[in-house]
């Protein structure tokens, strides 16, 4: 549970927001447009289409700052178990 807030708070964090947020405007567009690029192009998007496009954008953002979060925590242990030898 400790790792899971751990995580929540790094959504926020100063160090990972630019990088989450190049990596979801670039994969989250890419997204849009393979799965909703058409139906845009027909103006056919409604209330559900708009929120699977909101979730095109937040998922790569998710897992860029999961990323860089897990590495964080990777090499802090790793300095941890350096110094105890």
């Amino acid at each position: 549970m400790k790792e899971l807030k751990e995580y929540i708070d790094s959504l926020f964090d100063k160090e990972f927001i630019l990088t989450g947020f190049k990596t979801a405007i670039v994969v989250g567009s890419l997204l849009f447009l393979i799965n909703h690029g058409a139906a845009f192009l027909r103006g056919e998007m409604n209330l559900e289409r708009w929120a699977s496009a909101l979730l095109s954008y937040l998922m790569p953002y998710l897992v860029s700052v999961y990323g860089q979060y897990a590495y964080r925590r990777k090499l802090s242990r790793n300095q941890y178990r350096h110094y105890r030898g």
